[in-house]
Protein backbone atom coordinates (compact mmCIF):
# COMPACT_ATOMS: atom_id res chain seq x y z
CA UNK A 1 0.00 0.00 0.00
CA UNK A 2 1.38 3.38 -0.87
CA UNK A 3 1.56 5.68 1.92
CA UNK A 4 3.52 8.67 0.50
CA UNK A 5 3.26 10.29 -2.68
CA UNK A 6 1.27 12.41 -5.27
CA UNK A 7 -2.31 12.12 -3.58
CA UNK A 8 -5.41 13.32 -5.95
CA UNK A 9 -8.98 13.98 -4.92
CA UNK A 10 -12.32 14.77 -6.46
CA UNK A 11 -15.80 15.33 -5.15
CA UNK A 12 -18.70 15.29 -7.23
CA UNK A 13 -22.66 15.68 -6.23
CA UNK A 14 -24.21 13.16 -8.37
CA UNK A 15 -28.29 13.58 -8.66
CA UNK A 16 -29.12 10.26 -7.80
CA UNK A 17 -29.75 8.23 -4.43
CA UNK A 18 -26.68 6.19 -3.22
CA UNK A 19 -28.25 2.84 -3.71
CA UNK A 20 -28.02 3.65 -7.87
CA UNK A 21 -24.15 4.90 -7.43
CA UNK A 22 -23.34 1.50 -5.53
CA UNK A 23 -25.22 -0.74 -8.20
CA UNK A 24 -23.27 1.33 -11.04
CA UNK A 25 -19.97 0.95 -9.25
CA UNK A 26 -20.55 -3.10 -7.96
CA UNK A 27 -22.94 -4.38 -10.99
CA UNK A 28 -20.81 -5.73 -14.26
CA UNK A 29 -23.83 -4.97 -16.86
CA UNK A 30 -23.83 -1.23 -15.21
CA UNK A 31 -20.54 -0.41 -14.69
CA UNK A 32 -19.41 -1.38 -18.47
CA UNK A 33 -22.10 0.52 -20.07
CA UNK A 34 -20.44 3.52 -18.31
CA UNK A 35 -16.93 3.11 -17.80
CA UNK A 36 -16.53 2.02 -21.41
CA UNK A 37 -15.39 -0.93 -20.22
CA UNK A 38 -16.16 -5.00 -21.85
CA UNK A 39 -15.45 -8.20 -20.36
CA UNK A 40 -16.46 -7.13 -16.49
CA UNK A 41 -16.57 -9.17 -14.04
CA UNK A 42 -16.62 -8.17 -10.75
CA UNK A 43 -16.34 -10.26 -7.35
CA UNK A 44 -17.26 -7.14 -4.70
CA UNK A 45 -16.05 -8.50 -1.28
CA UNK A 46 -13.11 -8.19 0.42
CA UNK A 47 -10.00 -9.67 -1.34
CA UNK A 48 -12.51 -10.62 -4.63
CA UNK A 49 -10.91 -9.72 -8.00
CA UNK A 50 -11.94 -7.73 -10.90
CA UNK A 51 -10.97 -7.62 -14.58
CA UNK A 52 -12.26 -5.17 -17.41
CA UNK A 53 -10.91 -4.43 -20.74
CA UNK A 54 -11.23 -0.29 -20.83
CA UNK A 55 -11.84 0.19 -24.49
CA UNK A 56 -10.03 4.38 -24.62
CA UNK A 57 -11.36 6.44 -27.17
CA UNK A 58 -10.06 5.93 -30.74
CA UNK A 59 -10.59 2.13 -30.16
CA UNK A 60 -7.39 0.75 -27.99
CA UNK A 61 -8.31 -2.03 -26.02
CA UNK A 62 -6.36 -1.90 -22.52
CA UNK A 63 -7.15 -4.86 -19.52
CA UNK A 64 -7.29 -4.09 -16.51
CA UNK A 65 -7.34 -6.04 -13.04
CA UNK A 66 -6.95 -5.91 -9.46
CA UNK A 67 -8.67 -6.90 -6.03
CA UNK A 68 -10.97 -5.21 -3.94
CA UNK A 69 -9.36 -3.99 -0.46
CA UNK A 70 -12.09 -2.71 1.46
CA UNK A 71 -16.43 -2.76 0.27
CA UNK A 72 -18.94 -0.97 3.30
CA UNK A 73 -22.15 -1.49 0.77
CA UNK A 74 -22.96 1.92 -0.21
CA UNK A 75 -20.77 3.91 1.77
CA UNK A 76 -16.76 2.99 0.60
CA UNK A 77 -14.99 1.00 -2.31
CA UNK A 78 -11.37 0.84 -1.76
CA UNK A 79 -10.39 -0.62 -5.43
CA UNK A 80 -6.73 -2.10 -5.82
CA UNK A 81 -5.49 -2.11 -9.61
CA UNK A 82 -2.27 -3.98 -10.54
CA UNK A 83 0.18 -2.19 -12.36
CA UNK A 84 2.93 -4.21 -14.44
CA UNK A 85 5.78 -3.96 -12.91
CA UNK A 86 4.73 -3.22 -9.31
CA UNK A 87 4.48 -5.64 -6.31
CA UNK A 88 2.19 -3.58 -4.77
CA UNK A 89 -2.15 -2.48 -6.12
CA UNK A 90 -2.54 0.82 -6.75
CA UNK A 91 -5.08 1.65 -4.43
CA UNK A 92 -8.38 3.94 -5.37
CA UNK A 93 -10.75 5.23 -2.72
CA UNK A 94 -14.67 5.39 -3.78
CA UNK A 95 -16.10 7.20 -0.87
CA UNK A 96 -20.01 7.61 -1.23
CA UNK A 97 -22.28 9.93 0.90
CA UNK A 98 -25.96 9.45 0.28
CA UNK A 99 -29.27 12.57 1.37
CA UNK A 100 -32.16 11.53 -0.22
CA UNK A 101 -31.99 11.65 -4.33
CA UNK A 102 -28.41 12.88 -4.58
CA UNK A 103 -25.34 11.37 -3.75
CA UNK A 104 -21.73 13.18 -2.85
CA UNK A 105 -18.94 10.79 -4.39
CA UNK A 106 -15.47 11.62 -3.51
CA UNK A 107 -12.71 9.17 -5.35
CA UNK A 108 -8.99 9.75 -4.27
CA UNK A 109 -5.74 7.83 -4.51
CA UNK A 110 -2.02 8.18 -3.53
CA UNK A 111 0.37 7.86 -6.75
CA UNK A 112 4.56 7.13 -6.59
CA UNK A 113 5.07 10.23 -9.24
CA UNK A 114 3.12 13.58 -10.54
CA UNK A 115 3.23 11.93 -14.00
CA UNK A 116 1.11 8.52 -12.31
CA UNK A 117 -0.67 10.57 -10.27
CA UNK A 118 -2.09 13.27 -13.17
CA UNK A 119 -2.86 9.69 -15.97
CA UNK A 120 -5.13 8.86 -13.04
CA UNK A 121 -6.77 11.83 -12.16
CA UNK A 122 -7.86 12.73 -15.54
CA UNK A 123 -8.50 8.88 -15.96
CA UNK A 124 -11.11 9.43 -12.70
CA UNK A 125 -12.59 12.50 -13.93
CA UNK A 126 -13.45 10.73 -17.20
CA UNK A 127 -14.73 7.96 -15.14
CA UNK A 128 -16.83 10.26 -13.27
CA UNK A 129 -18.02 12.21 -16.59
CA UNK A 130 -19.38 8.64 -17.76
CA UNK A 131 -21.17 7.99 -14.43
CA UNK A 132 -22.46 11.35 -14.18
CA UNK A 133 -24.05 11.00 -18.10
CA UNK A 134 -25.60 7.37 -17.24
CA UNK A 135 -27.22 7.91 -13.89
CA UNK A 136 -28.97 11.28 -15.51
CA UNK A 137 -29.84 8.85 -18.24
CA UNK A 138 -31.72 6.60 -15.84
Amino acid sequence: MTTAGFDYTITRTLEAPVEQVWAAWTRADQYARWAGAEDVVLDVRPGGAWSSVMVIPGGARVPLSGRYAEVVENKRLVVGMSVPGREELALMTVDLNGDGDRTRITVSQTLGSTEERDQSEFGSNMLLDGLTAFLSAL
